[in-house]
């Protein structure tokens, strides 16, 4: 009726890219799963799917209380051997006894949670796409915080990232819509997005990956705004620039490749207002600009040293 998720991407601690193989050890969560790994048309590596026991309460935008309980999936991804994503989902439905059951019961059913009593589905997808939410409920930004914490501490680090940058989060839902079976994302405060989509019958596990994919390509578009806005463009000389814009050339500019190991329909929708692609394009094409400015006046200054007597 209802499936639900959260995914907080960031930097790998490591100062350089990691390797297809030191990916799977480091995503090795499970004892004896298999990581899944793909080479084209970039790195891409993700942890088995990890059940979390959960008993709580679910946020409402009406202000109205609900409990569930079940199992919650999580897991972890490293995109071009420098992006983690940590990421959490579960999938909520009705249940028929109305009352808590034994936990044999929800484990034989992963990765699903049991309201008790009569809920509006689209009351409780608005309340947890919202950006508060009390502390006794539904908090899968906090398992996600806690699977990139795992991996994040793993002796395979060198616990030095290549760049400072904030984590993001995306909180999506998917839902029977009210009306019109649109595709809504928003940018909210706070490093928060927000993906509303109508139900498609798809697997969770499917829709998660659509939305780790827009979770990732807006980290990376953000990442590189932010490292524009701070790096004194007209401020600072064409040296010191280059220096600033040198770990996004290494470690960003590579990695945009929108839905392309996942179905394009959400990315094509979302790319009709915001436009990522537009920005992107024009971020990255205002740095190669710096630097080969940067460059002629690097070298004209070296021609002029070598010509003086």
């Amino acid at each position: 009726m209802l499936t639900l998720g959260e995914v907080h991407t960031g930097f790998l601690r490591n100062s350089t890219s990691v390797s297809r193989d030191r990916c799977a050890h480091i995503l090795a969560l499970i004892q004896g799963e298999r990581v899944r790994r793909s080479e084209r048309p970039v790195q891409y590596a993700v942890s088995p799917e990890r059940l979390r026991g959960i008993d709580c309460r679910l946020t409402s935008a009406s202000g109205s209380r609900h409990r569930a309980i079940g199992t919650v999936a999580a897991r972890a991804a490293i995109t071009g051997g420098h992006v983690l994503q940590g990421s959490a989902f579960v999938t909520l439905t009705g249940s028929t006894a109305d009352r808590r059951l034994p936990w044999p019961h929800y484990l034989a059913r992963p990765g699903i949670l049991e309201t008790l009593g009569k809920v509006d589905w689209n009351d409780l997808a608005d309340g947890f796409l919202s950006e508060g939410h009390p502390p006794e409920s539904l908090d899968l930004g906090a398992i996600c915080a806690d699977v990139m914490h795992e991996v994040q501490t793993s002796d395979h680090l060198d616990q030095r990232a290549p760049l400072r940058t904030s984590r993001s989060k995306l909180r999506w839902a998917i839902v029977m819509p009210r009306g019109e079976a649109i595709i809504q994302f928003g940018i909210e405060e706070r490093g928060l997005r927000t993906l509303r989509l109508p139900m498609t019958g798809r697997d969770p596990a499917d829709l998660a990956d659509v939305c780790e994919d827009l979770a990732l390509h807006d980290w990376l578009l953000t990442c590189l705004q932010g490292l524009i806005e701070g790096s004194d463009i007209g401020a600072v000389d064409r040296a010191q620039l280059i220096r600033r814009f040198g770990p996004a050339i290494d470690h960003l500019l590579h990695l945009w490749m929108p839905a392309a190991r996942v179905d394009r329909s959400v990315w094509d929708a979302v790319e009709r207002r915001p436009g990522l692609t537009r920005q992107w394009e024009a971020s990255v094409n205002r740095i190669r600009d710096q630097v080969a400015a940067g460059t002629v006046a690097l070298l004209s200054d070296a021609a002029r040293t070598e010509a003086r007597p």
